[in-house]
């Protein structure tokens, strides 16, 4: 499922996407129009394209992070480190599974793409910008074909701004 999102100065334009896409034939893509007299500013958490991101982070670290404190606890323990005196001897086995968890952490950020997450956050706030200059957003989500056939159709009105979003979030 694709995302096209395309911003326009006002709602005639808007409209006639909208009408366009119904005449094209577009019956598999779902058109959404937000703005004065539509959909508000609230329903902008949609659009954060990070938002899959997280949710894959998250369903990652659950289940890598207490994989990670148990590996660095059975590691600690095997090999018998004394690392941190200041903890005693299970104390310093608890520290070294607190590392493995932590480690675990880094992990599921990393290879969950969380590095999308620290640069490319603005789109849903230029989004809500826009919305408060009184402009109109045509959201289209849909298929592969079904989306590049919605942004030919999009560019013909000459949006002030077009995104295609990836299935997984990315531009």
């Amino acid at each position: 499922m694709n995302l096209v999102v395309a911003v326009f100065p006002d709602r005639i334009s808007a409209e006639a996407v909208s009408v366009a896409m119904e005449k094209e034939g577009a019956a598999d893509v779902r058109v959404t129009i937000f703005g004065k007299g539509y959909l508000s500013a609230e329903g902008l958490g949609q659009l954060d394209p990070n938002q899959k991101t997280r949710r894959r982070v998250l369903l990652m670290a659950t289940w890598l992070m207490p994989f990670g404190f148990f590996a660095g606890l059975t590691f600690s323990v095997l090999a018998d480190l004394d690392t941190f005196a200041w903890a005693g001897p299970i104390g310093n086995h608890v520290v070294g599974g607190l590392l493995g968890a932590v480690s675990g952490g880094m992990g599921a950020f990393f290879s969950a793409g969380g590095l999308t997450l620290v640069g490319d956050s603005e789109d849903a706030f230029s989004y809500r910008a826009s919305l408060d200059e009184g402009k109109y957003l045509v959201v289209v989500r849909g298929p592969d074909t079904a989306t590049t056939q919605a942004t030919l159709i999009l560019r013909q009105f000459q949006p002030e701004t077009l995104r295609v979003y990836d299935a997984d979030g990315t531009v």
